[in-house]
């Protein structure tokens, strides 16, 4: 364990049982317990370490730590992996580099304690208290912390990949250079946290209460945003010498498509979608619910002004021709790549778009089956053409 070593006196109590040790505690409250680098694994730990079963009975087991005092205890590099700490009070213990990994720690008191680079993948925390504790480089992959309370936590750096916590509330945590990968956050309450500098990537944040989330470093004066999954996106617009790459970088992926969403009609438009991500496009296809401080229309003209081109099919229309009639003439870099399916005829006002020179030709295609095959060739070939001939 690093040459951390445990007072023996101490161990041989905590061998006896949490009942004796927790006694042990009563009579003497002023004496702060040396247990740094001790080994109290459970054998889970030793199972997954490759110790043979029958020479893990051998080994001495570990003592029943569940509702045990280890407050203001030195953990320091321990081995917990594996223990029942369910209820155990570590308030203001030091358990900084401690191997904690699949220990239980439901409904444990962790306030003010010192989890600094601890390891507690796969472990139980359900409804733990770890209010102000400080995690900074811990790892909490896979973690479950449904209903913990994480008020006021330091988590800098804080590996929080499908890590669970529902339910929980972590109201002006310090989130900041933490990574986030498929994070469940149903019910969560983030308000209030410092989050720049996170790496957010399929969050779970249903129902998740995201208020004031602070995206400044701290020379800078304070913005907040109201969502975590963009608070990178906003950061990034904010700094002025990052606008341009953000521009470039979106204009060079997306690409909008329009059309009807009836039953047949999105059954042709989800096929597109998925064959442009394929060809390695990041196809927006506007069937998501409206943002609230945008009309429809003003959404899809803020969409189109991102788009590499934009597909548009004209069959069966019903809102297109006012979608067209507030993007096209307004976007002249931007090509708009009509389709239209088997013997349909154009509608009445498709013809004034036509003067444009970055409407291109009418795509008419027979089925779902046919415009996937002809893709390539009879849309996104001459989409990316025509933008070619606009840029020069």
């Amino acid at each position: 364990m690093g040459g951390l070593v445990a007072k023996q006196e101490h161990l041989d109590i905590l061998h006896k049982g949490a009942e004796d040790w927790n006694r042990w505690r009563e009579q003497y409250p002023d004496i702060a317990p040396d247990l740094k680098g001790a080994d109290l694994g459970g054998e889970l730990l030793r199972a997954r370490l490759g110790v043979p079963r029958f020479l893990q009975t051998k080994l001495p087991k570990p003592p029943k730590l569940k509702s045990i005092n280890l407050s203001e205890t030195d953990l320091s590099g321990a081995n917990l992996s594996g223990a029942d700490l369910s209820m155990a009070n570590f308030s203001m213990a030091n358990l900084s580099n401690a191997h904690l990994g699949t220990a239980n720690l439901d409904e444990a008191d962790l306030r003010w304690a010192d989890l600094s680079e601890a390891n507690l993948s796969w472990a139980h925390l359900r409804a733990a208290n770890l209010c102000w504790a400080n995690l900074k480089r811990a790892n909490l992959t896979e973690a479950n912390l449904s209903g913990a309370k994480l008020r006021g936590a330091y988590l800098k750096g804080t590996n929080l990949s499908g890590t669970i916590l529902t339910h929980a509330d972590i109201t002006n945590a310090f989130l900041r250079e933490s990574l986030l990968v498929e994070t469940k956050l149903q019910e969560a309450i983030l308000a209030g946290c410092e989050v720049y500098g996170i790496s957010a990537w399929g969050l779970d944040l249903q129902s998740c209460d995201q208020r004031d989330l602070i995206i400044t470093p701290y020379d800078q004066p304070p913005i907040t945003v109201d969502n975590l999954e963009v608070a990178q996106f906003i950061y990034l617009l904010l700094n002025n010498r990052k606008i341009r790459d953000v521009i470039d970088t979106i204009t060079s992926k997306v690409v909008l498509i329009l059309g009807r969403f009836t039953f047949e009609r999105k059954a042709v438009l989800d096929g597109l979608r998925d064959a442009l991500r394929q060809c390695n496009y990041s196809p927006v296809l506007f069937d998501f619910e409206r943002p609230s401080s945008r009309d429809i229309t003003e959404t899809i003209s803020t969409l189109a002004h991102l788009a590499r081109f934009v597909i548009v099919d004209i069959t069966d229309p019903r809102s297109v021709p006012q979608e067209l009639e507030s993007i096209v003439p307004n976007l002249p870099s931007v090509p708009i790549q009509p389709l239209l399916q088997g013997s349909s005829t154009e509608y009445g006002m498709f013809e004034h778009f036509k003067k444009y020179p970055w409407v291109l030709e009418i795509h008419r295609y027979n089925d779902r089956e046919d415009l996937l095959e002809s893709l390539g060739d009879k849309v996104i070939g001459p989409a990316e053409e025509k933008r070619g001939q606009l840029l020069k």
